[in-house]
């Protein structure tokens, strides 16, 4: 897989998404697709109330779009194709009926549950039919585990896992799609190193989708992914890891999305069992937010993390 091919798709996806956003960030206005603010965050966040959401689509279709014209369409595209789409199609759902139907709550808990599940055990079965080894590498050593139908689980959590906790990372302006950026930029040359040249074209596909994306999601954004893109974002993610070979991995390349959804598992436990909460609100990064820092200054501190992260994970190739 050359450098070349990596750096067009990239660029046609950026292309794409800045092409697109100009067409759809007014259509979802005039359709009166606004977020809807939690009252009991910071009260910064309080003017946003309004700015389009559901803007994931822009980073689905510039995905889609260039990833379709440089893929060569075969078995590992389509799991691909059905992790990032199947679970942003579930985000769309989610996202439509919170706006359009006006039901604050979305989906069901056991309806977004179900939902996710469908789509990841498609992606199982579509292993299974390639003859997807089942080892598992550890990372840092030459050692590996040999999962046989054990394997096929640990795909299932490991797509819930990454969904959700992508998911719980999109609370501020550029906060996702900068992360996701360096994510899926460390997973390019992850493919690159391991000869995958399926995963290696998706995952820049979405580097060039989500920073075309930044570009109207940077503070003051002018609009939302939602459910739709975050989602997807995190389906993507972590199929990109099981095509690669480097299912552990993404516990340290999504080093930021493991620390956000770990910080919001904390407080729940903590509050149900001692009415204690351990962060001022989470996930964690409002809880830096109302502790006086700009959105801006958390925006890039977990942006530097997570080059951190992924810096420290591509040490192991």
């Amino acid at each position: 897989m050359e450098l070349k091919a990596i750096i067009l798709t990239m660029g046609v996806a950026f292309v794409l998404a800045m092409v697109l956003g100009p067409i759809i960030i007014p259509l979802l206005r005039r359709l009166k697709f606004g977020q809807q603010i939690r009252t009991d965050g910071p009260q910064s966040h309080l003017k946003k109330k309004g700015t389009p959401t559901m803007g994931g689509i822009i980073i689905l279709l510039a995905l889609s779009l260039a990833y379709l014209r440089f893929s060569d369409l075969n078995q590992d595209a389509v799991i691909l194709l059905v992790a990032a789409l199947g679970f942003g199609l579930v985000g769309f759902l989610d996202d439509y009926i919170k706006i359009v139907l006006k039901r604050s709550l979305g989906l069901t808990a056991r309806q977004k549950l179900f939902g996710q599940l469908l789509f990841a055990c498609i992606v199982c079965v579509l292993l299974a039919l390639k003859g997807h080894s089942t080892e598992v590498a550890i990372p840092f050593t030459h050692w590996s585990i040999e999962l046989s139908w054990l394997y096929y689980p640990l795909v299932v959590i490991m797509m819930l896992g990454s969904s959700n906790a992508v998911n719980f990372t999109d609370g501020l302006d550029g906060l996702l799609a900068g992360t996701s950026a360096i994510a899926f930029g460390a997973y390019a040359v992850i493919a690159m190193i391991h000869a995958e040249p399926e995963a290696g074209i998706f995952s820049a596909a979405m580097v060039g989708a989500v920073l075309g994306f930044l570009v109207y999601n940077a503070h003051p954004a002018k609009v939302f992914m939602g459910d739709s893109g975050s989602l997807g974002i995190g389906g993507g993610l972590a199929a990109v890891a099981v095509l690669t070979k480097s299912e552990l991995l993404l516990v340290l390349v999504g080093g930021v999305f493991v620390i956000e959804m770990l910080s919001v598992i904390i407080q729940v436990i903590s509050f149900k069992t001692r009415g204690k909460r351990v962060f001022r609100m989470s996930p964690i990064h409002h809880h830096y937010e109302l502790g006086g820092w700009s959105e801006w200054r958390v925006v890039i501190t977990f942006w530097l993390a997570g080059l951190i992260f992924a810096g420290i994970g591509l040490l192991n190739q």
